[in-house]
């Protein structure tokens, strides 16, 4: 049985992915209200009392950093509310990429950005397909990280692909592709990339055997489509007989919705974590929304989450 009376609450860029969750949960959206000032800073307000509730705050944390400054608030307003439980629930964990320091002088920023979730009031986080795995023990508060294979692999699965093989497109990646590979009891083939910068590659090369088969990048995200689309041309060039991309994260910045369009894949498969920008033919959202209402429920009520982990 619950301990605690559960509430949810959402960030303004979430609105739509925390409608579905609440509406799955059995529960509607708790009241809250932002107001901003005339040169842009805002202010959340929850219109109902959390005293001695469970408060779930959804909201993804993409760049720009307003949307991260919009859970701080909302994450330090319950707290002051004196909620007894305030769990970030972050479908996408943004800043995730600078979990390291790659060169000298740079930020570790997603260590940063734990801390000051835990700083704000945070007592647990739930998140999905972070970045690097390892992420999660920057933090010192519990945090459940969900994968979105629970939703992508039966929808693989109904595609009914013959001669299907797994694709990583690039080698930090192979870990996941491995999972999927076999859960699906198929082939695996790495792309070997090289950048000149951040977002910019300069040469590809494929790892493994193409022909004659269908193909299916997985990544956990899709930023501007650069790699996937380049990943795609090259593996038809080299014979696959189609290519798809399951990206969990779709951030989808500059001209990636061009590049997607323009390409050789024959769709790209997100979830909702993200909200689209604008629509586009070769682009399919399937919903993780049930998937987050089913775990806050177990959270709330102290049973297992185990059942939802597919890899």
């Amino acid at each position: 049985m619950p301990t605690t009376e559960a509430k949810i609450f959402n960030c303004t860029q979430s609105q739509a992915l925390a409608e579905k969750i609440a509406d799955h949960y059995g529960t509607h959206l708790g009241n809250v209200i932002t107001s901003t000032y005339s040169d842009g800073e805002f202010q959340p307000s929850f219109e109902e009392s959390v005293r001695g509730s469970r408060v779930f705050i959804i909201g993804s944390t993409h760049p720009g950093s307003d949307h991260l400054m919009e859970m701080l608030l909302m994450l330090d307003a319950a707290k002051r509310a004196s909620a007894r439980h305030i769990t970030a629930v972050m479908p996408y964990f943004g800043w995730a990429r600078q979990d390291r320091k790659d060169k000298p002088r740079v930020p570790i920023a997603a260590k940063m950005i734990a801390s000051i979730l835990e700083t704000a009031g945070a007592t647990r986080i739930i998140t999905m397909d972070l970045h690097a795995d390892q992420i999660q023990g920057f933090f010192e508060k519990p945090v459940d990280h969900l994968y979105a294979s629970t939703v992508f692999l039966p929808y693989l699965k109904n595609l009914g692909l013959d001669n299907l093989t797994i694709a990583s497109p690039d080698m930090g990646g192979s870990k996941r592709a491995y999972a999927y590979s076999k859960a699906l009891e198929t082939d695996v083939v790495i792309c070997y990339k090289q950048r000149e910068k951040a977002n910019v590659i300069s040469h590809m090369e494929l790892i493994g055997d193409v022909t004659g088969k269908n193909v299916v990048l997985v990544d956990d995200m899709v930023d501007t489509a650069g790699t996937l689309t380049k990943a795609a041309d090259l593996m038809m060039e080299r014979g696959a007989l189609s290519v798809r991309a399951i990206c969990t994260h779709p951030v989808l910045s500059g001209e990636a919705y061009e590049r997607v369009e323009k390409s050789k894949l024959e769709e790209l498969i997100v979830t909702d974590s993200i909200p689209l920008r604008q629509e586009s033919k070769k682009i399919k959202v399937v919903s993780c929304a049930n998937l987050f209402a089913d775990v806050m429920k177990s959270v709330n009520d102290n049973r297992s989450i185990s059942e939802k982990f597919i890899m």
